[in-house]
């Protein structure tokens, strides 16, 4: 009873481990320790994405259109003289600390307008809207790369699948032509078999005919050509006595590849509904998907 209760529970939680639905970005005000003392700033939630991604996207851009270089200590980011023109007009020294939190990503940022003058709410609603538009700019970014790569996987997985079911269409598709070749096959052999099975029985009597008047011949020169005749006879015998063989041969052959066909086919048939519905199934989970990264565009 315990072992159904789990198994029953698992396929509940089966959707949302195959899926994870789009997870908001929160932004608010917040405060960072930069060296002993605490200073106002903003931090931004990122949904999922991967932290060592993230962190080098980060670093990236702060260091945009800037020769300075960020310097990390105890996970303290430190960028002088970073250029953030929408917020100042001059150069900034940003402080900024990336926290990987399980299934989010943390970003607190203090921004050092001037010495000793750090951006808050106080100096102006303005200037801190912008900031926050920037942090949340990047935090979405970094969201829809991480959905894009899901949705790479999930369409890789469609193009597997449909893969797989070209194959099988062109298997069933083969398959129903080698029946139908060993069908005509085997119209046009047994034609060849009746007409050399006739002729055969004519041949045989032929020689026994042959055979007897070389018996009643005397010996010379007649008899001698007469033995010769029926030499050649019979070597036309077992010539077609082996391309009688060879015919028969050809229909049990193609009757053999007859009877794989009348097997494979239905298991192909079978094969091919299991495929589509697959592809059914993966199709729905890659618009979900689709879905999720529309959604998070939107944000």
């Amino acid at each position: 009873m315990k072992k159904f209760y789990l198994i029953f529970c698992l396929a509940l939680m089966l959707p949302a481990l195959v899926l994870r639905a789009q997870k908001p970005i929160t932004i608010m005000e917040d405060s960072l320790l930069v060296g002993k003392y605490m200073h106002p700033g903003i931090s931004v939630t990122i949904p999922e994405a991967n932290y060592d991604k993230t962190l080098k996207s980060w670093i990236k851009q702060i260091e945009a259109g800037t020769k300075s270089k960020v310097v990390t200590e105890d996970g303290m980011m430190t960028l002088f003289g970073a250029m953030l023109k929408k917020i100042s007009p001059n150069p900034v020294n940003m402080y900024s600390k990336l926290l990987n939190q399980d299934t989010l990503n943390k970003l607190m940022v203090c921004i050092e307008l001037k010495k000793d003058e750090y951006l808050e709410p106080a100096l102006g609603d303005a200037q801190m809207m912008v900031a926050r538009d920037y942090l949340k700019a990047f935090a979405k970014d970094q969201y829809i790369e991480f959905i894009k790569e899901e949705v790479a996987v999930e369409e890789k997985k469609l193009k597997d699948l449909k893969g797989q079911l070209t194959s099988l269409e062109n298997n069933y598709a083969k398959t129903q032509k080698k029946a139908g070749s060993s069908r005509s096959t085997i119209s046009s052999e047994q034609e060849k078999l009746a007409l050399m099975n006739s002729q055969l029985s004519q041949l045989s009597t032929d020689i026994q005919k042959q055979n007897a008047d070389l018996i009643s011949m005397s010996t010379g020169p007649e008899k001698e050509a007469q033995a010769a005749r029926v030499k050649e006879l019979d070597k036309n015998r077992k010539k077609l006595q082996k391309d009688i063989s060879k015919t028969e041969k050809n229909i049990k052959n193609a009757e053999s590849s007859i009877a794989q066909a009348d097997e494979s086919i239905p298991l192909n048939e079978n094969e091919q509904t299991v495929m589509k519905q697959k592809i059914d199934e993966q199709t729905a989970v890659l618009q979900k998907y689709t879905d999720k990264l529309n959604t998070v565009k939107l944000y």
